[in-house]
């Protein structure tokens, strides 16, 4: 199929962007990569009367550690770039986020999807949405009102909705703090497809023993969730077994044509479980 018919803008810079985007109102749609938006307009999901093209923003590629230990990422940032960064651009206690990657579709997709497109998607099953949920990411929208910053907890709404309003464009991600025993994984039917249930853990650790962690998981809502339950089991000194086991009675995920809830659950007491074990192991 073909996408419905449009009008195309492309933006000199950030002022530039937001200036159009309180022109247009919601009819308007940024893109970036394409690799998201592109696929939901062919198929007429998405049928936006103007597209706002922030390709060219250099300024929105970075990628580095701040002032404060914060892995800071431009919302242009490639996911390739984050997987081939080396350690001194992506910071001490961030192995998790350069890992994550190999997740994502394939090359091709990891070379031209970006950061920020991802997060203001809000695919329930993406691994970026689960990783700032997990640690509690910090959100940079920027308007024509200035900017403002928006905690993870408080972005995603549900599928495909967040807390980006019509005339704001995602600037940045800032990852306040290192999580040197973290661990992220997944299981989709093929390499490279959207994970059916995908699982995420950071814990507590001095190395021998573990003293508390958060969970969270990805697939089984309309978005990323944290899961307080299995937290608990971490925090008074349970197993990975009991953890995971915790998990998956705390969620009641969705059954469709990709599995049924009880499959999901099946997969969150594997996943969960393995995801400690790696975090625990770095």
């Amino acid at each position: 199929m073909k996408p419905a018919p449009f009008r195309y803008h492309r933006a000199r810079d950030v002022e530039d962007t937001t200036a159009l985007l309180a022109e247009l109102g919601d009819d308007a749609k940024v893109i970036a990569g394409g690799q998201s938006l592109v696929a939901m307009m062919n198929f007429r999901l998405a049928r936006p009367a103007h597209l706002v093209d922030i390709g060219c923003l250099r300024e929105l590629d970075h990628l580095g550690v701040g002032a404060e230990g914060e892995l800071r990422i431009g919302a242009l940032t490639t996911h390739h770039t984050v997987e081939i960064s080396p350690p001194h651009k992506l910071g001490a206690g961030f192995d998790i986020i350069r890992d994550a990657m190999a997740w994502i579709g394939h090359v091709p997709i990891r070379t031209r999807g970006t950061v920020g497109g991802s997060m203001a998607h809000g695919d329930s099953t993406a691994e970026w949405c689960l990783l700032a949920v997990l640690l509690d990411a910090e959100f940079v929208a920027q308007s024509l009102r200035g900017q403002r910053r928006i905690r993870a907890r408080e972005f995603f709404f549900g599928y495909y909705t967040t807390a980006l309003d019509a005339d704001e464009i995602l600037v940045e991600i800032v990852f306040p703090r290192p999580a040197p025993h973290a661990a992220l994984t997944e299981f989709a039917e093929r390499r490279g497809d959207f994970a059916i249930v995908s699982a995420a853990v950071d814990l507590d650790s001095d190395g021998r023993a573990v003293h508390g962690g958060r969970v969270a998981l990805g697939g089984v809502a309309a978005m990323p969730v944290r899961v307080q339950e299995a937290e608990a089991v971490l925090a008074a000194g349970g197993t990975f077994r009991d953890c995971a086991k915790a998990a998956a009675a705390a969620v009641d995920p969705p059954g469709d044509a990709n599995g049924s809830t009880q499959y999901r659950k099946h997969l969150i007491r594997t996943l969960v479980e393995r995801a400690c074990e790696e975090a625990m192991s770095r």
